[in-house]
């Protein structure tokens, strides 16, 4: 004789419609994730751009006869160093926060220009941006030899 004993637990449709709950969570919460992540990259490469401008003018303003230097790792050899070793570096490879730095000396001692390019377009990050010696930064401009060409100025 079969009899029934007091199991407690959860059946196979109750454990389904959990997994499908979590799932429809994680379909919703996970973009969200990855879009706040693209926005904090940016954020930093806007703020990374700010400290190479004044870095860049420091530095100008610190030489006997005033000029910006030819390449980023000056600012961070200088004693004491303008910038820290890894922003300084952060032209190729992994750069720094998704982003690469790269330094366009001027026509002029006078002139320079500083692109940030994600490492990985569209993962770490979505517009490029750059500074020149005006201090502005743009948005989606280019570096030439007189500094930002095209391109939208930011805020903030």
């Amino acid at each position: 004789m079969l009899t029934r004993m007091n199991k407690k637990g959860f059946t196979l449709v109750e454990i389904m419609i959990v997994v499908a709950i979590i799932g429809l969570l994680a379909a919703i919460a996970i973009p969200n994730l990855l879009r706040a992540r693209l926005n904090a990259n940016e954020s930093a490469a806007k703020g990374s751009l700010r400290t190479l401008s004044t870095a860049m003018e420091s530095y100008r303003a610190a030489q006997a006869t005033p000029t910006y230097p030819a390449a980023l790792t000056s600012l961070s050899s200088a004693n004491p160093p303008y910038i820290d070793s890894v922003l300084a570096n952060a032209g190729s490879g992994s750069g720094k926060q998704g982003y690469n730095f790269v330094l366009t000396a001027g026509a002029t001692t006078n002139q320079y220009c500083v692109r940030a390019a994600p490492v990985t377009a569209n993962v770490t990050g979505v517009n490029t941006f750059t500074v020149d010696q005006t201090g502005v930064i743009f948005s989606g401009a280019t570096c030439a030899a007189t500094g930002s060409t095209g391109g939208t100025p930011i805020e903030g």
